[in-house]
């Protein structure tokens, strides 16, 4: 490697590293982006949706050339209990007009893509590294360490996912605990176009991502994820990695449950599974949230805890690029006044405060504690569920007003009203 100095090391190329060393890049910095992978995206993985706002003020219009998917048009939401289902669906075609609102990816092709953008604008992209730790000078980080090679600069941005081996080894960020993140496992299915636009009653290359909860985590926090590829089909499951490691249930099993499911079979039917993936997501939001910047170091995008899930919308690759862009902001602002230290990398959290990054993930703080309620998860879906089969179903007994239909099934489905009250305000408070 080389010995020469950098403005920047950048350790991860996912949306984070890749926008940071992009950024700073097109502005004449000397930039290296390293990747564990054998190429960016090789070991990322995630549901499969972007929502674009954030990537498109960084490079507007970026779809036009980037290996997106499908836009998305329909949004399902699906309550499983047993053989029963219930789903919410809203289709909006404004979504899919420019500026696009989301678009679905396949992050190996994605991310190779933002990375090579971050390379056409000058920085240098190392693959097959795996760095061990950081360089310190006077307490001040100055590079990193990758076996036997070290490297300097005056920045080290933390981009490496939510096990941050690197902001650990600063001192900014404590080892997680099981609680705070998730299990994700994925298998992406090939499936001819057609069949997925005659499933998902899709046209014109539009998408649909579809959310699932209930007996997909089998009771425990979580939920499963379908998203329409081109030609193919995300579909995953996650899972609280407390409750999973409590439960001793395989989330290998949980899957193939999951993929029987009557809901979820027919969309499926006649697909090739073409790639299986796993990994940990951060889920507790400010909460594990480590100390952004210190001397010599940013964290950024998943390294930094900056996912939020609200249940019904699942986000993070827009808190990503837009940590990354905050990443190279601050970084030339340091280099503008000279000082590099925790002080003067500060302006990385304001920016990110300026930012929809930090507002709303302090909007929603309580979100994380809301979505602990083992109700939602256990008593609702089947509430739910056998609620619509009472609605819809005609057996020729004597006629019964809805609001008795309702409070009727509260009662026996053993549900307090009192519980479903509390429950409800917190949902409709906290998210």
């Amino acid at each position: 490697m080389s010995e020469d100095r950098f403005t920047a090391i950048v350790v991860g190329a996912g949306p984070a590293g890749s926008t940071a060393a992009l950024l700073l890049a097109r502005e004449g910095h000397e930039v290296l982006l390293i990747e564990r992978g054998a190429a960016p995206g090789s070991k990322n993985m995630f549901g499969g949706r972007m929502y674009a706002h954030a990537l498109n003020r960084v490079m507007p219009g970026f779809w036009e050339e980037a290996p997106v998917e499908r836009p998305v048009a329909r949004e399902i939401i699906t309550f499983l209990a047993g053989e029963r289902s219930t789903s919410v669906v809203c289709q909006d075609m404004e979504w899919v007009k420019p500026p696009v609102h989301s678009f679905t990816l396949l992050r190996a092709e994605f991310d190779a893509w933002l990375a090579a953008k971050a390379e056409e604008a000058g920085a240098m992209l190392v693959c097959n590294i795996c760095v061990d730790d950081v360089l310190k000078e006077n307490g001040r980080v100055v590079g990193i360490r990758a076996g036997e090679d070290e490297m300097f600069a005056d920045v080290v941005i933390a981009a490496d996912g939510v096990n941050s081996v690197l902001a650990q080894k600063a001192g900014l960020a404590k080892m997680f605990a099981p609680q705070q993140v998730a299990a994700g496992v994925k298998q992406v299915i090939e499936l001819a176009p057609e069949a997925i636009d005659q499933r998902f009653q899709l046209e014109n290359g539009n998408g649909a991502a579809q959310l699932f909860v209930g007996d997909c985590s089998g009771g425990m926090q979580g939920g499963g994820f379908l998203y329409t590829n081109r030609g193919s089909l995300s579909l995953g499951l996650v899972v609280n990695a407390g409750d999973l490691q409590k439960s001793r249930v395989r989330l290998p099993d949980l899957m193939e449950n999951f993929k029987n499911n009557p809901a979820v079979a027919p969309l499926i039917e006649g697909g090739t599974v073409v790639e299986y993936s796993a990994h940990l997501i951060p889920e507790a939001g400010l909460g594990m949230m480590p100390q952004l910047s210190g001397d010599g170091i940013l964290v950024a995008g998943d390294a930094a805890g900056l996912v939020l899930n609200l249940g019904y919308v699942v986000r993070g690759m827009d808190f990503a690029v837009a940590s990354g862009e905050a990443a190279a902001r601050a970084v030339m602002n340091a280099k503008a006044l000279g000082d590099f230290s925790a002080a003067g990398l500060a302006h990385y959290r304001k920016l990110l405060s300026e930012s929809f990054v930090l507002r709303d993930l302090e909007a929603y703080k309580r979100a994380p504690e809301f979505m602990e309620t083992r109700r939602l998860f256990e008593t609702y879906p089947d509430l739910v569920t056998s609620f619509a089969s009472r609605l819809f179903a005609v057996d020729g007994a004597p006629p019964v007003h809805l609001y008795t239909k309702i409070f009727d099934h509260v009662r026996r489905n053993r549900v307090s009203l009192s519980s479903l009250a509390a429950d409800g305000w917190k949902g409709i408070a906290w998210l």
